[in-house]
């Protein structure tokens, strides 16, 4: 590797600025450890649990596939504080099979060697 390994910092910035412009996908392909698990409050109507990059990617692209309509994105800048950062995050959104819903959530994120290892959300 010709780069030395980005700081929490670092991949907060980076995540911050794809963020900002709506690149999840992008977020998990540059960002993401191959090891990353995504975790969903307990009982949540709209995620389970997923472990591992392409199952992490499959279970963004199954509820990208569900929305209808996008009526407000909004994602806070980050916090930092040793491997963890943390965002704000506001959707009004239409779901297949839900309707419209408006989802206001703390998204939490490990780095580890330079690469998002867990992200958590509470909801």
């Amino acid at each position: 590797m010709n780069k030395t390994t980005m700081t929490t910092q670092e991949v907060a910035a980076r995540f911050n600025e794809l963020a900002q412009q709506e690149k999840w996908f992008e977020i998990q392909d540059e960002l993401f450890a191959d090891n990353v698990r995504s975790v969903d409050p307990p009982h949540s109507p709209y995620f389970g649990y997923a472990e591992g990059k392409a199952p992490v990617r499959k279970k963004g692209e199954d509820w990208v596939k569900r929305v209808e309509a996008a009526h407000r994105l909004y994602t806070t800048e980050p916090i930092i504080s040793g491997n963890h950062f943390a965002v704000g995050r506001e959707v009004d959104i239409t779901v297949q099979g839900l309707g419209r819903i408006q989802i206001n959530e703390i998204m939490l994120y490990e780095v580890k060697d330079g690469r998002i290892v867990l992200e958590q959300f509470f909801y």
